[in-house]
């Protein structure tokens, strides 16, 4: 997938100027396809000439003018036809799994600072989607949020990139619990003996 449908999905939410989809893929999008500003502004482009996106400048006063960003037919249909398109599986590569599979090679207390730094990451990952959902739902159950909005997939998504960090969550406190007890039994078999 390239990041022409992630940027199309995201303009579902209605016209957004590059800044605003930029503030868009940050809190939400970021969760399953992460792009940098750059990426995005380039990718607009690209969709304006391809026809599936259309822009209308906006005068203002005392800020540089600012594109604004809506999808067009053709960009609706060339999004339906990627949603009813077999998705390809997804897979992993990720550099601390490559750490982790060769940790007996490593220095024990560098692997679990490693950890550590994941763990605080996904900790403050899901700080954030707990914000973003809280925001969503508006006091609402998430039962009345999925039957009364016109749109769940953004809730759907988030639900998912918050299960990958609670999952991330306790898969590093298991590995650093995991690691702890070795080096335990190793500092005891290497303790000397009275």
């Amino acid at each position: 997938m390239s990041l022409k449908y992630a940027v199309l999905a995201a303009l579902l939410e209605g016209e957004a100027s590059g800044y605003d989809l930029a503030k868009v893929f940050d809190v939400s999008v970021a969760n399953f396809w992460p792009a940098t500003p750059q990426q995005l502004y380039r990718e607009l482009d690209r969709l304006a000439t391809d026809g599936l996106i259309s822009a209308r400048v906006v005068q203002q006063e005392r800020r540089p003018n600012k594109r604004m960003f809506s999808l067009t037919e053709p960009g609706h249909a060339a999004l339906r036809a990627f949603v009813e398109a077999p998705p390809r599986p997804t897979t992993i590569r990720d550099e601390l799994m490559v750490k982790i599979q060769a940790v007996d090679e490593a220095d024990p207390e560098t692997v679990r600072g490693l950890l550590e730094e994941r763990l605080e990451w996904a900790r403050g990952k899901l700080a954030r989607y707990e914000r973003l959902r809280d925001h969503m739902l508006d006091g609402r159950s998430e039962e009345e949020y999925l039957s009364e909005e016109d749109r769940v997939g953004p809730y759907l998504t988030l639900m998912r990139g918050r299960a990958f960090e609670e999952e991330n969550v306790r898969w590093c406190e298991r590995t650093l619990e995991v690691l702890a007890t070795r080096a335990a039994r190793r500092g005891a078999a290497e303790a000397p003996r009275a």
